[in-house]
């Protein structure tokens, strides 16, 4: 299990301000597992296995109450991306923006990229990923031999990350840095299980 320091040694960014069209015209986030919970309260539970500090990325004008959170004690704090609509990349380069100005932050060595559709990664697989984490490193899981999510990107990172635009997301920033890259081998499919369409949402009913 993870420390209480390793974990205070990272932020988590969910994301969750995308249109996500390929699920229709539902709302992806407000979608419900089988449990009942949303997918994206689902996805900001699992998160918490790799640290309790959490920026959840929304778009503007959004708060916890429009989708559905509790914003009591231990909720993400909302993180406004104005350039959502431009795509990932955008959103991104807006949160890490946001991040480096944050003086509540400043001695946090890594910022995890937590996509919000991702409720399946395994609690043993975030506590490895946080204790990897390093301001120089970049590390990510990868399971049966191909790399998934989250991704923790050390803090030397970060101003490359702010400047971020469009829909491409931080692929470019791992493919520059391979000597910063470390990949960890997980035995949990969890790490590739997004869900784009309605039938995959169906697949996760019986998650783990």
């Amino acid at each position: 299990m993870t420390s209480v320091a390793d974990a205070k040694r990272v932020v988590t960014l969910v994301m969750a301000a995308g249109r996500s069209r390929r699920f229709g015209p539902a709302d992806k986030r407000l979608a419900r597992l089988a449990d009942g919970r949303t997918l994206l309260a689902a996805s900001l539970e699992a998160s918490l296995a790799l640290s309790p500090h959490r920026r959840l990325v929304v778009r503007a004008g959004e708060g916890l109450a429009a989708l559905g959170l509790d914003a009591g004690p231990g909720a993400p704090r909302p993180l406004v991306a104005p350039r959502a609509d431009e795509g990932l990349g955008a959103s991104l380069g807006d949160a890490f923006t946001r991040l480096l100005a944050d003086l509540e932050l400043r001695d946090v060595e890594a910022a995890a990229v937590w996509l919000g559709d991702m409720p399946a990664v395994a609690p043993a697989t975030c506590w490895r990923l946080s204790a990897a984490a390093a301001p120089g490193r970049i590390v990510r899981p990868s399971h049966a031999g191909r790399p998934g999510h989250p991704v923790l990107f050390g803090r030397a990172f970060w101003p490359r990350l702010a400047r971020l635009a469009g829909g491409e997301g931080a692929r470019g920033v791992i493919t520059a840095h391979p000597r910063a890259c470390r990949e960890i081998e997980v035995d949990d499919a969890g790490v590739h299980r997004d869900v784009d369409t309605p039938a995959m949402l169906a697949d996760l009913s019986h998650f783990p």
